[in-house]
Parts: C-alpha cells; sequence; structure tokens
C-alpha cells in the first residue's frame, strides 16, 4: 500500500457525501491522480470528474485494479450486490474498506466481502457537506494502526471523527451526530416560527435564527468551560433568559431530548438487524 498518498477508489463517488469528501481531499492537498470515483450515470459522473479533476470509471471491477482504499458509497439496498461483484477482485490486494452507508453491520460486510479483509464502518452526518461534520468509525480485527491513520484523513477531510471500541457505539453516534443535525434544524424551525407569528417577517426571523445559532456554536468552541457554564453566563437572576430557560425545563425538554436520542439510537440497532440478511 502506499501509505503516503494511497490510491482511493470512491464507488458512488458522484453522490453528495463520497462527493463531498473527495471536495475535503483535494482541499487539503491530497492528489488528484491518487483519487478515482466511479457512478451509474455517465453524464453525472462525467461532471464530477471535470469539476474536480480526478479520475472517472464506468466500470468498478478495473477502477479498484490498483486501489489500496475502498470507499463504498451507494445506498444500503445496493450494498450486498455491489460487495458480492466486488469480492472475487478483492483477494490480491486486499485493499482497506471503509463503508459510508448507514444501517449495515460489520458481520454483513465480512460475509459478502470476506472475513481477511480490514473494514471499517464509517457513520458521518450531513454537515461534512460543508466540511463540518462528525464521523463515527468501528473497525474490524483486520484494520490496522496504519489504517486508522489513513481512514481519518479521509474523513477528517470534511470534519472531525470518533473510533467507537464496540459496535453498538455507531448506534450512539447516530442519535448524538447522525441524526442531530435535525434535532437542531427542528428547534431552529420552531424559533423561526414563534418569531414570525410574533410579528417578523420570516426572512429576518431566519437571519436572526441561523446567525444567532452559529455564533453560539461558535462560543461554545471557542470556550474553555462547558455548555452548562455557558448557558448560566447569558442568565441574569429574574432575567429574560432564565424564564425562557425555566419555560424549557418546566416543558421536561432535557428528558425530551434524551428519549429522543435512546428512540434514536434503538431504531438504529433495528435497522441494523434488519439489514444484516
Amino acid at each position: 500500500m502506499n501509505t503516503t498518498d494511497p490510491n482511493i477508489v470512491f464507488i458512488g463517488g458522484a453522490g453528495n457525501m463520497a462527493g463531498a469528501v473527495i471536495g475535503g481531499l483535494l482541499a487539503s492537498g491530497y492528489p488528484t491522480s491518487q483519487i478515482v470515483a466511479t457512478g451509474r450515470d455517465p453524464l453525472k459522473l462525467e461532471a464530477f470528474a471535470k469539476r474536480h479533476g480526478v479520475v472517472a470509471h464506468d466500470d468498478n471491477i478495473a477502477a479498484i485494479n490498483e486501489a489500496d482504499v475502498i470507499v463504498l458509497s451507494v445506498k444500503p439496498q445496493m450494498m450486498r450486490a455491489l460487495c458480492m461483484d466486488l469480492r472475487p477482485h478483492l483477494a490480491e490486494r486486499a485493499p482497506l474498506i471503509i463503508t459510508l452507508a448507514a444501517g449495515i453491520p460489520l458481520a454483513a460486510y465480512q460475509r459478502w466481502l470476506g472475513e481477511y479483509l480490514p473494514i471499517v464502518r464509517a457513520m458521518p452526518n450531513t454537515p461534512a457537506l460543508v466540511r463540518a461534520g462528525v464521523t463515527g468509525l468501528y473497525a474490524d480485527e483486520a484494520v490496522t494502526a496504519e489504517h486508522r491513520t489513513i481512514t481519518e484523513r479521509i474523513v477528517n477531510a470534511v470534519g472531525i471523527s470518533l473510533w467507537v471500541e464496540q459496535e453498538e457505539g455507531i448506534d450512539q453516534v447516530i442519535a448524538v451526530a447522525g441524526s442531530a443535525p435535525a434535532y437542531f434544524f427542528q428547534f431552529m424551525e420552531a424559533m423561526i416560527d414563534a418569531s414570525t407569528a410574533s410579528g417578523f417577517a420570516r426572512a429576518d426571523a431566519e437571519r436572526l435564527v441561523l446567525q444567532t445559532a452559529l455564533g453560539a456554536a461558535k462560543l461554545a468552541m471557542a470556550s474553555d468551560v462547558d455548555v452548562a457554564q455557558l448557558k448560566r453566563n447569558v442568565m441574569s437572576p429574574g432575567g429574560t433568559t432564565e424564564r425562557a430557560v425555566k419555560r424549557f425545563e418546566q416543558g421536561g425538554l432535557p428528558q425530551l431530548v434524551a428519549d429522543a436520542m435512546r428512540d434514536c439510537a434503538e431504531r438504529a440497532a433495528e435497522m441494523a438487524r434488519e439489514l444484516d440478511r
């Protein structure tokens, strides 16, 4: 394996998530000649390759001949057939396999591709599309420290990553990061709706809410104190913020969030069982 700049083949590379990762890698200085993207739509693939300067290939088998790393980025329902097609062509090079598909457990990939292969499950979230993502990672026993370093280089091109030691940890990553952008979007939506109802033009309400959300996140990331203290810093005794926060607490917001995250993790586990066939 080329450990400096390994040859990476993105199967489904013209899709949104793989395309975001490719864009992040290139922005970090990764050589275009070491990245191959495959896809089912020739026109879309050609346009993608031309835009990014990477190699395009419409034949998955031919594309992986020189691959050090293969990133699988197709829909979960397509994954089994893809893996079975690839399997006979992987034994000689035994490339690192990174899958971006949600829900499919590692045992399924081992059955479909071969237990000898180094395989990493990667669970990115949608902010990866703007290089502000979080990716949960879980590896099988064949994955070496070198493989982990390569994986981090790839996924960290679009944000940060976290390794979990048990596969169930991926379900928790989904609950706290994978699905979580929707939680924040829902809270923003509720604030925008309430602001509009109180008399703001919707465009103005969106501008204020989104900028405040961005500012709060940046402040939290830049601060050396935890978010609970940052919340208290905004609150004055008997003031406006304290009254709003108390309303959230009286309405059961903390427990509601915990329940929603538990439901999310449970559904992730259920989906894994449904796809492990």
